[in-house]
């Protein structure tokens, strides 16, 4: 653990793959993830809307594509649990069509992680058989499409809009 510390100060791949060292919590690395991905979200399409927080979402994705891939390659870990970048894109992805209320964003929270956590098809498929950074990001990418379903239908029973 010493050493991924480390080596997350000194290396930008690792810096982003572990969320800023937040992969670095001895349990549960990817729901502390999630749980800081909420106010970043929050702020981010509070203070500048919506766009704003697609365009950091996409970043997200993108560069957690890049390090996840450097990361892997550096560690030979398959999808080692530190790397947290995936479960901070995926949230956020969520958290685009989510009402800005604490009760949705609580909700998308317990759905994206209950979604990651259970792995249904194809989430499981996407998480066994595609490697690399990749893989790494697009089963969360799947477990953050699960949950926006959830989301859209309970927006629209409520009659809710975000």
């Amino acid at each position: 653990m010493r050493g991924r510390a480390g080596r997350a100060l000194t290396d930008p791949a690792t810096l982003v793959a572990t969320g800023f060292g937040l992969g670095f919590a001895s349990v549960m690395p990817g729901t502390w993830a999630s749980l800081a991905a909420l106010p970043c979200a929050w702020l981010i399409r509070d203070r500048l809307g919506v766009l704003a927080l697609a365009i950091a979402t996409l970043a997200a994705l993108l560069a957690g594509w890049w390090a996840a891939a450097r990361t892997v390659k550096a560690s030979r870990a398959a999808d080692p649990g530190w790397i947290v970048i995936d479960e901070i894109a995926g949230q956020w992805l969520v958290l685009l069509a989510t009402p800005l209320d604490w009760r949705w964003y609580a909700a998308a929270f317990v759905l994206f992680r209950g979604f990651d956590i259970w792995k249904p098809f194809p989430v499981s498929w996407a998480d066994r058989n595609i490697p690399g950074g990749f893989g790494i990001m697009l089963d969360d990418v799947a477990a953050a499409i699960y949950a926006l379903l959830v989301i859209a239908i309970g927006e629209g029973v409520l009659g809710v809009r975000p």
